[in-house]
């Protein structure tokens, strides 16, 4: 008998451990989400941990679902001896493109922080924070515990930005998908275009108007499912179009509170 849901391996202390032996104080772990999404800022996350507090249940935000993630988020918070999220939009991954997006992101959170960071630990392989006391730290998200910290107050952070625009461009669904890429997502981009919080810089953008249809007036609201009867009809048309464009392989939606990936 099961005392209730796992998700996964606990992250630990470890990597913050060693640093604090070596006489580093502040300690930051870092994590960005919404890298690969077709809409919304890219965020980046940085939590300090105390050291002589513990909490369960902090994991990588990948691993958690949304109704958990939220659950914790307080909490969690809470616990941090600090914690910050900085945000590049959707105009500055288009302007900059998404590496110095990445960048410009993680320094706004080194600097919300209020504190100056002795070393800086990182999910991945690339040091894109560029402070000099960087560590890097594949599937950090998954080992290190501030750096899952800081990976869940980022992930919540946008998901509840998404959920708050999303009422502006009810087309695009954002409560669901989060501005991730899925079926329904393309569709509705094939149908009616790109909105302004759609990212232009993806390749197949350059093929859709950009003429704002979503927003036009007049549509009737379908009870039953919350999307305009004609827009129905508009959306049927676009699968067709999406079903013969991706034929083989294409787009998989998975079931992480919205957030989906393309295989």
């Amino acid at each position: 008998m099961t005392n209730g849901p796992r998700y996964g391996t606990a992250p630990t202390l470890a990597f913050e451990r060693n640093a604090w032996a070596l006489g580093h104080d502040v300690v930051v772990g870092v994590d960005e989400v919404g890298r690969g999404a077709w809409a919304g800022p890219l965020m980046v996350g940085a939590a300090v941990l105390p050291r002589d507090r513990r909490m369960n249940g902090v994991r990588d935000s990948k691993a958690l679902p949304e109704d958990r993630r939220e659950a914790l988020f307080d909490r969690v918070a809470g616990w941090c001896r600090a914690w910050a999220v900085g945000a590049a939009t959707q105009v500055e991954c288009d302007t900059l493109g998404m590496a110095e997006a990445q960048r410009l992101a993680t320094r706004r959170a080194l600097a919300g922080l209020g504190l100056v960071p002795d070393m800086v630990l990182i999910d991945g392989n690339w040091d894109f924070a560029g402070t000099g006391n960087t560590v890097r730290i594949v599937r950090g998200d998954a080992r290190c515990l501030s750096i899952a910290a800081a990976s869940m107050l980022a992930k919540v952070t946008r998901d509840r930005q998404m959920r708050a625009v999303a009422p502006n461009y009810p087309h695009y669904e954002f409560q669901a998908n989060k501005g991730y890429p899925c079926w329904r997502h393309k569709m509705a981009l094939q149908a009616y275009g790109p909105c302004a919080i759609h990212r232009r810089t993806w390749v197949f953008m350059d093929s859709l108007s950009w003429d704002m249809r979503a927003r036009r007036p007049g549509l009737a609201e379908d009870q039953d499912d919350g999307l305009d009867k004609d827009e129905d009809d508009v959306l049927a048309e676009a699968e067709d179009d999406v079903l013969a464009e991706d034929k083989v392989g294409g787009l998989a939606e998975y079931e992480d509170g919205g957030e989906v990936v393309v295989e």
